[in-house]
């Protein structure tokens, strides 16, 4: 029988719930009611929510989000409140700001056809194309680095109550993904997957309560992180704040780092180049750098588990959910041919040498 999201003890409704449909005709109606903007709609992909660029008949570009039926509202004002906290502490910090509505207010709602209730909001619509894609080289790793730890010191003293919730993509609860374990095909594959849950249970879940945590981005990813059209190692823009979650700091290093590896000639060189880049500007203490590899591998764990059941779950929506899965494939199957030890060092390569200096 196969495992049920809503079964394991967490909350899955956020992956088990399926996003908005909704047409881009409708989606310019909506911006129209809620924010008085006239436009037309393009739908972006998305994993759970309806995200829509909205062209303005002034040529004024927004970016319209119908989070899913799922998300609660506390979690939608979690995402709101970052953005504006940032936004204040920060301001050349080149994240998207919180557009209100007609009435003031920083979040507008729809109902869908089928009567589930959406919360709708109106983002800035930021300049620039996704890392992804762009040619890879060791100064755009060194510029995302720098500015995801500026990132970081920007979200210190930011609070909310429901930044403590559930979610299923945060790397240092990976535990209660267990049992999806038996759900991978192929033995070497679920062999390979077993071997670093057990890893995780034994060797990194333990040391992680004692690690300072705060409120992180959690999805660092190359779709997420915006470059310059004619300069891709300048970063423009970071996108989606919707994996916020208060965690252990080394967590979100060890997250963007995971995607740092893919389609590089030397995953664990570029990994380094990134993370002496993030350690230059906010050091990475020596009980977290001692884990760091580990929560990489991690990382690299739950997205082979959370994409290949979402996958099964959700067929129409295959190519956006798993293309980030063979990429964390190939850094399974790569970090099993180390140590912990030798996988640490490889990628703390940049830090030490920074320090060296």
């Amino acid at each position: 029988m196969s495992a049920n999201l809503s079964d394991l003890p967490f909350n899955g409704s956020q992956l088990s719930t399926s996003a908005p449909e909704l047409s881009p005709t409708e989606a310019a109606k909506i911006a129209a009611r809620c924010y008085g903007i006239d436009g037309t709609a393009e739908l972006l992909t998305s994993e759970r929510d309806s995200n829509f660029r909205l062209g303005a008949t002034d040529g004024s570009t927004y970016l319209l989000k119908v989070s899913n039926p799922s998300e609660a509202e506390d979690i939608v004002d979690l995402q709101t409140a970052c953005l504006d906290h940032i936004a204040g502490v920060d301001p050349t910090l080149p994240v998207p700001r919180v557009l209100r509505t007609r009435e003031g207010a920083k979040r507008g709602q729809t109902v869908l056809a089928d009567r589930r209730r959406c919360t709708v909001r109106l983002l800035t619509y930021l300049a620039g194309v996704p890392a992804k894609g762009t040619p890879r080289s060791r100064t755009q790793r060194i510029q995302i680095g720098a500015v995801l730890a500026e990132l970081d010191i920007a979200l210190r003293g930011f609070t909310h109550r429901a930044a403590v919730h559930d979610l299923l993509w945060n790397v240092s609860r990976a535990d209660r993904l267990t049992h999806l374990v038996d759900e991978i095909s192929g033995g070497g594959r679920r062999k390979l997957v077993r071997h670093f849950m057990d890893c995780f249970l034994a060797d990194t879940l333990p040391r992680l309560g004692g690690l300072r945590a705060q409120v992180i981005h959690n999805d660092f990813n190359l779709y997420n992180v915006l470059v310059a059209t004619a300069d891709t190692d300048r970063v423009t823009g970071v996108i989606d704040f919707g994996d916020l979650v208060h965690a252990p700091l080394v967590g979100e290093v060890a997250t963007a780092a995971a995607f740092q590896m893919a389609q590089t000639d030397d995953p664990m060189a570029a990994a380094a180049e990134f993370v002496g880049a993030y350690h230059a500007v906010l050091p990475l203490l020596p009980e977290e750098q001692e884990i760091f590899a580990d929560l990489v591998a991690t990382r690299h764990l739950i997205t082979v588990l959370i994409s290949e059941w979402r996958s099964r779950r959700y067929p129409e929506n295959h190519a956006y959910i798993m293309r980030h899965n063979a990429g964390a494939w190939d850094g399974l199957h790569l970090m099993a041919g180390f140590s912990r030890q030798d996988a640490r060092d490889r990628m703390l390569d940049g830090v030490r040498s920074g320090d060296d200096r």
